[in-house]
Formats: structure tokens, sequence, C-alpha cells
């Protein structure tokens, strides 16, 4: 075999391809687009004043950020926002909170619902494979918790009572493990008052009917999801894996889970629709407090890739009526 030094060795070449942006070379090398590809480009304009937001760092060490968001007109109002904590989607692989869509997608969540809506990114595979999101996403939590008491910024806005945990498909995911962590009071004096998984990103060896009929033009084809647990999943892991199949032969029983009040959305075009309804539906059955939601013509991760759209629109009164069963 020639050595890297070898003249005669060929050039590195790309094995994975991730939307253009990340590709793993034959040598190993990661390399990262500098902004976010097609299509998560969406008009910058769309903030009309009527939110602001601010950037910080929730952990130096591995340098993850947080871009918070609140409606402008949140000063001295005698009534406190619900708060919104969101993880973007991508697959375990691309994505931060800064990319056009998904902070198009927040600002219209804390315009529209109204709340506070933070977006947190967390590390990325293939150079920090799973369990290394699912961790961050929980250090997040309690980084927030401490937050909520300690800065002006968010406390004189946002109701630490009620805090709802969301995020799409691989954030989604988050959401479902964070739900069996952390429960309705797992982070108390805060108080997760609910979890929102859009389109969580569930899968397993056995393929369902939704994932053999997903045509090759979809915006998440079965080559893709296959593409992201390749990079993302453990070393010698399959997609039975229990931080990607919630009921897989090595995943823990849930029945005694207390997972709180659950809202799962699914897309009717989603190779992941039968995965994300048989969730709903087992936790149903445990006795779960779980809401199911599918959007008719939608695909998978239509609110991150189409933050502006009608359907986005409709699920933002979704996720609003969700919140606003918590205070009953």
């Amino acid at each position: 075999m020639a050595s890297l030094s070898d003249p005669n060795a060929p050039p590195p070449h790309v094995v994975e391809d991730c939307r253009g942006a990340l590709q793993l070379l034959s040598d190993g090398t990661v390399v990262r687009a500098a902004a976010a590809p097609p299509p998560f480009h969406v008009r910058l304009d769309i903030n009309d004043g009527r939110v602001e937001w601010k950037d910080a760092v929730y952990d130096a060490a591995h340098g993850l950020g947080v871009r918070m968001y609140r409606p402008a007109a949140t000063g001295g109002a005698e009534e406190k926002l619900p708060v919104v904590v969101y993880f973007h989607g991508g697959g375990f692989c691309i994505g931060s909170c800064t990319w056009p869509n998904f902070h198009a997608g927040c600002l219209r969540l804390a315009a529209e619902l109204p709340a506070v809506v933070l977006s947190f990114d967390y590390r990325l595979a293939p150079e920090h494979r799973l369990p290394a999101a699912h961790e961050d996403a929980a250090a997040a939590l309690i980084w927030l918790r401490d937050q909520l008491l300690s800065d002006p910024w968010l406390a004189d806005a946002a109701d630490a009572r009620k805090v709802f945990v969301s995020g799409e498909s691989a954030g989604g995911n988050f959401a479902h493990h964070l739900a069996v962590r952390f429960g309705a009071a797992g982070l108390d004096p805060v108080r997760v008052a609910g979890y929102v998984l859009l389109m969580p990103a569930f899968i397993s060896e056995r393929p369902t009917p939704s994932e053999l009929a997903a045509p090759a033009t979809a915006f998440l084809t079965r080559d893709m999801c296959d593409r992201y647990c390749r990079l993302a999943l453990p070393a010698g892991a399959d997609k039975d894996h229990p931080l990607v199949n919630p009921f897989g032969p090595a995943s823990r029983s849930l029945e005694a889970a207390d997972v709180g009040r659950v809202l799962v959305v699914a897309a009717d075009g989603d190779l992941l629709r039968d995965k994300n309804v048989e969730y709903a539906e087992r936790m149903k059955a445990m006795g779960k407090d779980v809401e199911l939601v599918v959007f008719a013509g939608e695909e998978h991760a239509f609110f991150g890739v189409k933050p502006m759209s009608a359907a986005t629109g409709e699920l933002v009164e979704v996720i609003r009526r969700f919140i606003a069963g918590a205070a009953a």
C-alpha cells in the first residue's frame, strides 16, 4: 500500500458527501463548507423588528454556541413568556444555529407563538460520533436552567415554569432522549412543561413501508439516511442502536419513564413517517400523554427547509395550541 508521502499515491477522493455541507475524504479528512448549502438559504430580511436576538457560548470547552431570541416588546411585561428550546436537524452531521433557515424558523417561533427561543448547537459527527451530541443537548438544558435564574436578558422575559424542549429530525431525537432523562420535573426549579418532536430521527434495521416507498427525489432518501447513520453512530453500531431506535432489542423499556407531555409531528411524505407514527402510538399505549399530528403533503424537515411556508405557519399554530395546553 502506498504511503501518504508517496508521490505516486492517488489524491484523496470523496467517499461520503452530505449535501455538500460535509465531505469525508478517503484519507479520513473531513471537509466542511463555510456556509450553508442550498436548499438552506432563505431571505434574511424577515425580521421586522418584532424580535431581538443575541449569541452566547454555553460550552466553551467544546466551542458550542446558542442563539437566543425574544420578542422586542417584553420589557416590563407583566406576563412572562414560555421558553422554547430548539435543536436543529441535519442527520447529526451538519447544521448550525446560525444557518439562515434555522435562524428564520426561530425568528418565526419567537414572533408568532410568542416565546423566548433558544437555538443550541451541538458537536457534529463524524468528528464527534454519538452520544456526543446527546451529551451536549443535556448540557444545554442544564446551562439554560442556570441562565433562566441569573441572566436578566432571559429572566425578565421568560417563564421558567413553562419550558418546552423541541427539535427537528436529529433535534427531535434529542427531545425524546431529554424527555426520558428529565421528564417534567428533572430541572427543578425550572419546569419542562412539554416536549415537541418534529419528524424525529428514529430508524431501525428493518425498513418500514414509508421507507421502502421513499422516492429518490425526496429531500431525505434512504441513501442519505444510511449515510448519516454510517457517519454518526458509534463505530460498529447498526440502526437498531438505542440512540436511534427507541424500541430496539437493546433499548431500555419506556414503560416506567415519566416523559411528561409530548407532541409528535410527522410529515406524510417523509420516509420516517411510519417510525414517527409508531413511536406516538406505542407511547400512548403505555399511557403517556402523547399527541400526534401528521402534516399531509409535506416532506421531512419542512420546518427547517421551508421556515416561511404556509405549512410552517400551520405548524407554529399547532405548537402554540400545545403550549396553551400547559396552562390548562
